[in-house]
């Protein structure tokens, strides 16, 4: 038999209280006849979206209320599509509220919710900012909670969804929005959601979920290229003389990353405790990366040492407590965007540049082994630093020149031999 069925949620005005508020109803229709639901949420009349069958705002109440609603909604489908395949008789109103009063109603409304835990877990890492988490691995986990919200309100029409809705399909569906929609890398996607299974983890291993939606989900990384200066262009920037203390303060700043590989992170908060002398008697920076917690211990190149001593005494970084007068990170990749054109080099210069810099043109160039370029990075895995290995083409060129010239010398031996 065939059914009409359909969900309107309205509001109906309390005629016993003098205040303008009254009560949210869910009116089931099927076959042209009606029934009604109380949802036992009470709000004023101004608040309602009669078009939107929503809570008006952003208040935690109404993000609450509407995926509540969303909820009943979507078990009251679930229930007329089970009874309309396994009912003999025509199916009634009566079984259907029968069916949704035999389950336990506050478990639907209150199942966990993606957003809710997401929530959760950023305003845990807030409260340990500083000491397991850097604030800027807190700002990233809170822009993947906007777009992730973002992708509900556009894809769903809600304001959250429960554990149980995700799946496959959600996440591809998500990795299109934020190729499409949102205009992202691959790279950069990729990013976002490895952040969003960091919180789906959460939930398996609480068991609010009983499947992860990860399982048969792949994560791919492209490979881009890892823009580094010259030898030549290194040289350029460290003979350079500007006429602005600004840019010269940042290029000093830049070269000296470029002889450490510090990450800006890094050396903004680089103190003069940090920097002792190692087991060859020579100084060392002795520190932990800000990203990921490890050990990178940096025997200090004859150009570094200099450039501490051009700061040893500068009022900015004293009053830190700092080795040097650091800008924010968007001022100091605008002003280095100033360097560059000043200086002809056409890379985009940014506060990155200098650690790819030191990784490939000063270290990896120039014979350092790739295990003692990968522990002076902070590197967990050789494997990041191999990336790159793969670039620096003037090694390749310079070891077989080598090679070549050991063949070039057995033929001449061999000719002289004949």
């Amino acid at each position: 038999m065939k059914y009409t069925f359909s969900i309107l949620f309205w509001f109906r005005k309390d005629v016993r209280s003098d205040k303008n508020e009254g009560y949210i109803s869910a009116r089931v229709t099927l076959n042209g006849k009606r029934a009604e639901i109380s949802t036992g949420y009470k709000i004023e009349a101004d608040r309602w979206n009669a078009e939107g069958q929503l809570v008006k705002g952003n208040k935690e109440d109404a993000r609450s209320i509407n995926f509540q609603l969303t909820a009943l909604r979507n078990r009251l489908n679930e229930i007329f599509t089970e009874l309309s395949k396994t009912k003999e008789a025509s199916l009634t109103l009566e079984q259907i509220k029968n069916s949704l009063s035999g389950e336990n109603a506050e478990a639907i409304v209150k199942e966990k919710t993606l957003l809710e835990i997401f929530r959760q877990h950023n305003e845990k890492m807030k409260a340990q900012v500083g000491g397991d988490f850097a604030q800027n691995t807190l700002k990233k986990y809170n822009s993947t909670f906007n777009h992730v919200s973002a992708f509900i309100r556009h894809r769903y029409k809600a304001t959250d969804i429960s554990l149980s809705a995700l799946n496959h399909e959600f996440l591809t569906d998500l990795e299109f929005w934020f190729k499409t929609v949102q205009k992202c890398s691959h790279n950069s996607t990729m990013k976002y959601i490895i952040n969003l299974r960091k919180i789906i983890g959460i939930a398996v291993a609480n068991d609010w979920m009983n499947k992860n939606p990860f399982d048969k989900f792949k994560i791919s990384h492209k490979e881009v290229k890892r823009e580094a200066l010259t030898q030549d262009e290194l040289q350029t920037l460290s003979e350079k003389t500007f006429a602005i203390k600004r840019l010269e303060q940042v290029c000093d700043i830049f070269l000296f990353c470029c002889y450490t590989g510090l990450a800006y992170a890094d050396v903004e908060k680089l103190t003069p405790q940090q920097i002792s002398r190692g087991i060859d008697g020579k100084y060392w920076i002795f520190t932990d990366r800000t990203k990921t917690k490890t050990a990178s211990n940096i025997p200090l190149l004859s150009p570094a040492v200099v450039l501490i001593g051009k700061y040893q005494n500068h009022p900015q970084a004293e009053n830190k407590g700092r080795i040097f007068p650091v800008l924010t990170n968007q001022k100091m990749n605008a002003y280095l965007k100033e360097i560059a054109d000043v200086c002809g080099i056409e890379k985009p210069l940014t506060t990155h540049v200098a650690r790819h810099t030191f990784a490939t043109t000063v270290t990896l160039t120039n014979g350092v082994p790739l295990e003692t370029v990968s522990s002076m990075l902070g590197h967990k895995n050789i494997r990041t630093t191999q990336i790159y290995a793969k670039v620096v083409q003037t090694k390749v060129s310079a070891d077989m020149n080598r090679l070549e010239s050991i063949f070039s010398g057995k033929e001449e031996a061999q000719q002289k031999q004949g």
